[in-house]
């Protein structure tokens, strides 16, 4: 288990927006306990984006609240701290994936800090999303965590066709670079 401040520790980020991303994730975890709690306006999440490597294939699913096709994952439960763990319980949670694995290996792939609408009695708040690549050898068994959910086995051009956040579009060029050449 590697908690958040470790974590970022190790980690380099990419350009100046996931620079600012990182120090806003390294300041609220060093004044804060629990970076993870819900009733702050920006707390920290965990998710991935899952592969199977050997069809060069990425795993999407649909988000109601976002309208949006996007990587699963989500909120840490209370006590949990560990960023991959809570990606991992996530993924396999939303797409009843028993055998996901961090994938090539277990490192941090992308911080980004998102906004969240207001719904319901939620009032608008943030992300800071810390993204992992994990990966399947049964990509046949998913079975989406409830039906306004569907999930989708993408090729790389048809993810990026429907993906339609930049953030996320990072994640997928992050994890294409890892993915074996299909050419």
């Amino acid at each position: 288990m590697t908690s958040i401040l470790d974590l970022l520790r190790e980690y380099q980020p990419h350009g100046e927006t996931e620079t600012a991303d990182v120090a806003r994730v390294r300041a609220l975890a060093g004044r804060t306990p629990d970076p993870y709690s819900r009733s702050l306006p920006l707390h920290v999440t965990g998710s991935a984006l899952i592969v199977h490597p050997d069809s060069g294939r990425v795993l999407l699913r649909w988000h109601p609240r976002q309208q949006a096709w996007l990587q699963v994952g989500g909120h840490g439960d209370p006590g949990e701290n560990d960023p991959l763990g809570i990606a991992r319980r996530e993924a396999a949670e939303e797409t009843g994936l028993t055998d996901l694995v961090p994938w090539p290996d277990s490192q941090l792939r992308h911080v980004v800090v998102v906004s969240v609408p207001a719904a319901g009695a939620d009032p608008a708040h943030e992300h800071a999303d810390v993204r992992f690549v994990l990966a399947t050898r049964t990509p046949d068994a998913v079975v989406p965590e409830e039906p306004a959910a569907p999930l989708r086995w993408l090729t790389l051009p048809k993810a990026r066709e429907l993906i339609t956040e930049a953030n996320l579009r990072e994640t997928l060029s992050r994890a294409e670079r890892l993915l074996p050449d299909r050419a």
